[in-house]
This record gives structure tokens, C-alpha cells and sequence, in this order.
């Protein structure tokens, strides 16, 4: 049995960096807490713990020392508060989002009503969301969008693990309905190339593994454009999940991860699967 791996698989530089200042800030401080789970990857996320980097849901739960803020950012109100504290506070936010809450933000200076395309309780959309003005629209695809926009500007800003498909539709929707439409496509180049990489290996193969958190809207969008191509796909954190029974008569297996999966943790799914050959 033949495993092929994804061109393009997968840690992404917003999720390297962030690991990187969390165990850095773990070395050079006592306490270290980030707000929220750092990525959506339970393993990662557990041997940071183990390094000393612990998990806040409030700044009352920080005594003192280092906050980290996660990677899908936070609101500008936790930050100042943080400071207020006189927390250390290290910006782990990946520059996609950051890039995707700058372009709202402009938005809703320059009076735009702003809709943001993501998962309404994804913490990158809650960070968005916090500099998009007092009015808001959240959706996850085009058919959410409100009947009634009246002749106004509308700006678009994306969650950056989005797929551009939904983007491409709600555009097409938005276009004939506003006196204005302006588009920030903030969708990251390394969830693009992702998961083209991905749709064009289940194509290929009998039978395809996706690799990293169940609680990654990255990893779980992955397994979702996997399936349509390929229906012997599964979605597992690691390689004890794996079930042979899924591998019966596959001569070739594919596997991708998720943009905050580690690289071992893909190794290890792909050895536990080689050994079943």
C-alpha cells in the first residue's frame, strides 16, 4: 500500500510562529498563560502545558507573568485590560487575522456596513467582529445574508480558513443588491494552496486521511473538500484513531493536515498506516 502526502500539508507560519513565542515566553518566564487554546490542536496545546504554558478563558484567571494571545487573535479590549494589569502580553495573533481585523476595521471607519463570511463562534470571527463597528452582519454562507440591505456600502471582510467558493458566492449575491461593494479577500495563501493540494490528492487515491484537531475549522473545511471528491475519507487527531478496516483493498492512501497540526503528529499517522501494509 502506497501513501502519497499532500504538496502542501500541514503547520502554516502563523501557527509555527505562535508555538514559537509560546515556548519561548515559557523559558524566559515563571507563569505563562494564553488566552484561549493558542491553536485548535488539543495534542499541541497539551504539550504546551506541559512546557508551562497554561490555558486562560479570563484575565481573572491570570495572576501575573506573560498572557499570550492566541493565534486567532482576541478583542482590543482584552489587550488593554491585560496592560492595565500590567500583564506581559505577547501577540502570538497569526498576520493573516490580524491583516482580516485591520481591513474590517478600515471598513467600519469608512462607514461601510461590515459582513464578515466565517463561523459566528470561531474566536478569529469574535476578534474580527470586535472592530467591525456597532453593526454587524456575521454569515456563513450566502444564504444567511439578510433580505433587506437597503442602498448602502457593504464591505466584505473573510475568515482566513475559509473557502473562496463561499466567498465567490456571497459576493455574487451582495453585487446586484448595494450601492457599494468593497472586498477584502483575507483568506490565507496557505489555506488556498491546502486545500487545492488536498482536492487534487483525493482525486488520486482510494482512500483519504486528514490529519489535526476535531476542533479545527481549518482541518475540519480539509475533510469537507476531501469528501466531495472522495468519499473514503476520514478525519482523525491521531494515529489512534486509525481503524485498518478502512484501508482494506486501498492501494494508495493520501494524507493532509490541518494548517495547526504539527509535523509529527502527521509522521505518526502516516507510519501507523504504512505499518498496515
Amino acid at each position: 500500500m502506497e501513501v502519497k502526502i499532500a504538496r502542501y500539508a500541514g503547520v502554516c507560519y502563523g501557527v509555527e510562529r505562535a508555538l514559537k513565542l509560546a515556548q519561548l515566553s515559557a523559558e524566559e518566564a515563571s507563569e505563562v498563560h494564553s488566552f484561549g487554546p493558542l491553536i485548535h490542536n488539543p495534542q499541541a496545546v497539551a504539550s504546551l502545558q506541559e512546557q508551562g504554558v497554561q490555558v486562560a478563558e479570563t484575565l481573572d484567571e491570570v495572576g501575573e507573568g506573560t498572557l499570550i494571545i492566541r493565534s486567532h487573535g482576541v478583542a482590543p479590549d482584552v489587550i488593554e485590560e491585560a496592560n492595565t494589569r500590567g500583564l506581559t502580553v505577547v501577540d502570538a495573533t497569526c498576520p493573516h487575522v490580524s491583516k482580516a481585523q485591520e481591513s474590517a476595521e478600515k471598513l467600519a471607519a469608512d462607514g461601510y456596513l461590515v459582513v464578515i463570511v466565517g463561523e459566528a463562534d470561531h474566536p478569529e470571527v469574535s476578534a474580527i467582529r470586535a472592530r467591525s463597528g456597532e453593526e454587524v452582519v456575521v454569515i456563513g454562507s450566502a444564504d444567511e445574508l439578510p433580505p433587506r440591505l437597503g442602498n448602502r456600502m457593504v464591505g466584505v471582510v473573510v475568515q482566513t480558513t475559509q473557502m473562496a467558493d463561499i466567498l465567490d458566492e456571497v459576493v455574487e449575491d451582495l453585487l446586484p443588491r448595494v450601492s457599494e461593494l468593497r472586498i477584502f479577500n483575507t483568506i490565507c495563501d496557505a489555506t488556498s494552496k491546502r486545500q487545492a493540494a488536498a482536492a487534487e490528492l483525493a482525486a488520486e487515491v482510494d482512500v483519504m486521511v486528514v490529519v489535526g484537531g476535531h476542533n479545527s475549522g481549518n482541518t475540519s473545511r480539509l475533510s469537507q473538500i476531501c469528501r466531495q471528491v472522495n468519499t473514503n475519507t476520514y478525519h482523525v487527531e491521531t494515529s489512534k484513531e486509525i481503524d485498518p478496516a478502512w484501508f482494506t483493498d486501498a492501494e494508495v492512501v493520501g494524507v493532509t493536515a490541518g494548517a495547526s497540526t504539527p509535523g509529527e503528529q502527521m509522521a505518526g499517522v502516516v507510519e501507523r498506516i504504512e505499518s498496515l501494509s
